[in-house]
């Protein structure tokens, strides 16, 4: 193997290693987000829940983010997007799901099959008569 191949290589490693710390970046901001804007959230199809839009900071001001449908888990409810003030800094904790305390799973029945089926139209219940057996 040359020798800039492996160069190459344990700096592609070094880099994939170190990247989850980058994703770690924490901005202090020290500008409060606006009030929530009002948004009409349209009619849920079933086994949607809407979350509601959010501010997000872009650079050095804050822009809204538009409200968004969302497929719902079941046991599990929406914790929207929100800022938390701490000391004179403001951040923003993400829309995550938590789990719902007063879920309870719900068991669907499955209809019974009948015991005895009919086979073929009469009503003795005997394999082989019927119509389609006649002889």
């Amino acid at each position: 193997m040359k020798y800039h191949t492996v160069v190459r290589s344990l700096c592609l490693c070094a880099m994939l290693v170190s990247a989850p710390a980058w994703a770690q970046v924490s901005v202090r901001i020290i500008l409060a987000p606006p009030p929530p804007q009002y948004e009409v959230a349209p009619p849920m199809a079933p086994g949607h829940v809407w979350a509601p839009g959010y501010w997000a900071w872009n650079v050095d001001r804050h822009v809204w983010i538009r409200g968004r449908t969302i497929v719902q888990r079941d046991g599990y409810r929406w914790e929207p997007d929100r800022w938390e003030q701490r000391n004179e800094s403001y951040y923003r904790s993400p829309g995550r799901w938590e789990r719902d305390a007063s879920y309870r799973v719900v068991k669907e029945k499955k209809p019974k099959k009948p015991k005895h089926w009919n086979n073929g139209g009469d009503h003795d219940n005997k394999p082989g008569r019927g119509p389609q057996h006649e002889r």
